[in-house]
């Protein structure tokens, strides 16, 4: 597996966004969701990355940047080959590996519920993220929830 920047114009990437968009729109009460179209992700605080075995797409997500030292986790989604093959787990650890990289002490994202959302919630709790309130202008809802993963500052010795 290959994880790459970019690729918002593959037709691949292009349908697979589609394909989550229509989920995420069929599977949350109105004005619960907040999924970024592809001319969300093409702004400059959005990272984008794609997942590939050879020219295969496997996965998506995306960093964007809430402020100097906060991160957003946005837009995951594997394809439907890829699913239960740790792609997911794959391209949340670049992203943190990036928000690291960028000196970010916290990592956010916010999620739905329902059958649709419990594989998400169960990568985003492995890999430590905590339940948190809302941020950045996200209103609580009995359906969105909010998860926060700390990341320490580097010990240099």
């Amino acid at each position: 597996m290959i994880i790459r920047t970019g690729h918002l114009d593959d037709p691949q990437v292009i349908a697979l966004l589609d394909l989550h968009a229509r989920e995420m729109s069929d599977h949350s009460p109105p004005g619960t969701c907040h999924f970024l179209d592809l001319s969300g992700l093409k702004t400059p605080d959005i990272t984008f990355l794609s997942a590939w075995d050879g020219n295969a797409l496997l996965g998506v997500g995306a960093l964007k940047q809430l402020d100097p030292v906060t991160g957003e986790v946005k837009s995951m989604r594997a394809s439907a080959a890829a699913r239960g093959r740790g792609v997911g787990f794959a391209i949340l650890d670049h992203i943190v590996g990036l928000a690291r990289d960028r000196g970010y002490t916290a990592l956010k994202l916010e999620t739905g519920t329902g059958p649709l959302f419990e594989a998400a919630h169960a990568l985003y709790r492995r890999y430590g993220f905590a339940p948190c309130p809302p941020f950045a202008g996200y209103v609580e809802t009995d359906f969105n929830r909010f998860y926060a993963l700390d990341l320490p500052a580097p010990q240099f010795q």
